[in-house]
């Protein structure tokens, strides 16, 4: 089939017909970004690089292309910016898509973007035809992104939930939640305590060096006898514990962020040996509550002790369910934007597998 895929990036789109087996007779892809165009070609020598959207469509005919892909820029539309609709330049390229869509006739098309305004959403159906159907990345990777799609590919219904957490996807330490913030084209600033905790935002990922609550035991008494710890974080200060469950309470038989019962992997919210589990919660106040048998790992530890880093890209990568370091051919601050404004692979691939 004959490939035309609009806002390209880094050529996600390719990425996704091969997870198919969908053979590419041709693939032509618009882009300006210069890093994007370097990684697609680095992976797909072959693309056919058409530059400036604007451009696109004057050397094609109605009949030429199979297969109309585009994720048009999102600024203007998106909850987090200043939502100017189709009045953002950027966003205003929408209407590009639907040039082309309208000249080209392709026997399936497919537009990605973010959530945003009642109003908005039905002025893309009304251009193309079709309602959207929201799809959160979270089913198919480690990553909360939730996006809607607008496509006349039959029968595309929600993902089967893969159970991938972010614990799954790191290259070492350890998270306080199961799936990652939404992957945004500003991540190469990194992120920061104030903003990660009250914004919710930015990723983080912590080191051993930190408290980290995993639930509460099942017990009664005071909130703070019933904390249950992660081994691989720090310990509180040791106490003189006295009875009445004061002993240490640090969690057994974990799996890289799950648990196991028998044999059996859980999610976090399984009720394990006596303990009601809840969201990671990293502590960043000081306080002491518990303390592990190790007796040497017995020390306070405050917020400025908390070791903390931003993900790396290639587990931004494993976020978006790419290959492993397919975005190294560009410096990290690329790669980090190229990814945060990429398609999740796997969802596309879910997408595109009603093609006939």
């Amino acid at each position: 089939m004959n490939v035309l895929s609009l806002f390209d990036g880094s050529a996600c789109t390719r990425v996704a017909l091969d997870k198919l087996g969908i053979p590419v007779t041709k693939y032509y892809a618009s882009e300006i970004d210069k890093y994007a165009i370097k990684v697609a070609m680095a992976n797909y020598p072959d693309i056919a690089q058409l530059g400036d959207v604007k451009n696109v469509g004057i050397a094609f005919k109605e009949g030429d292309i199979d297969l109309l892909v585009g994720g048009s820029p999102c600024q203007g539309f998106s909850f987090a910016g200043k939502q100017l609709n189709f009045d953002d330049p950027r966003s205003k390229l929408f209407w590009e898509y639907v040039r082309v869509l309208r000249k080209l006739k392709p026997k399936y098309f497919l537009l990605e973007n973010v959530r945003m305004k009642q109003e908005y959403q039905d002025v893309i159906s009304d251009a193309l035809g079709v309602k959207p159907i929201s799809i959160n990345s979270r089913l198919m990777s480690a990553q909360n992104r939730q996006r809607l799609y607008w496509t006349n590919i039959p029968n595309v219904t929600q993902p089967d939930d893969k159970g991938i957490v972010l614990q799954d996807i790191l290259e070492d330490g350890f998270v306080d939640r199961d799936k990652s913030h939404c992957l945004t084209a500003t991540y190469h600033k990194g992120g920061d305590l104030k903003t990660y905790f009250e914004k919710h935002s930015r990723q983080l990922v912590f080191s051993k060096d930190g408290l980290c609550h995993v639930g509460d035991a099942d017990i009664n008494g005071n909130d703070t006898i019933k904390r249950v710890y992660h081994p691989l974080g720090k310990a509180p200060t040791l106490t003189t514990m006295g009875g009445g469950h004061r002993e240490p309470k640090v969690l057994c038989g974990a799996w890289r962020g799950r648990y196991t019962v028998d044999g059996v992997r859980q999610d976090h919210k399984h009720k394990v040996a006596g303990m009601t589990t809840q969201r990671l919660e990293v502590r960043t106040d000081g306080k002491t509550n518990s303390l592990t048998t190790v007796q040497k790992d017995n020390v306070a530890v405050d917020i400025s002790e908390l070791q903390w880093r931003k993900l790396t890209p290639l587990e931004c990568e494993r976020l978006q369910t790419l290959p492993d370091n397919y975005t190294n051919h560009v410096s990290n601050t690329q790669r980090y934007k190229m990814l945060g404004n990429g398609f999740t692979v796997d969802v596309i691939a879910h997408i595109l597998k009603g093609i006939k």
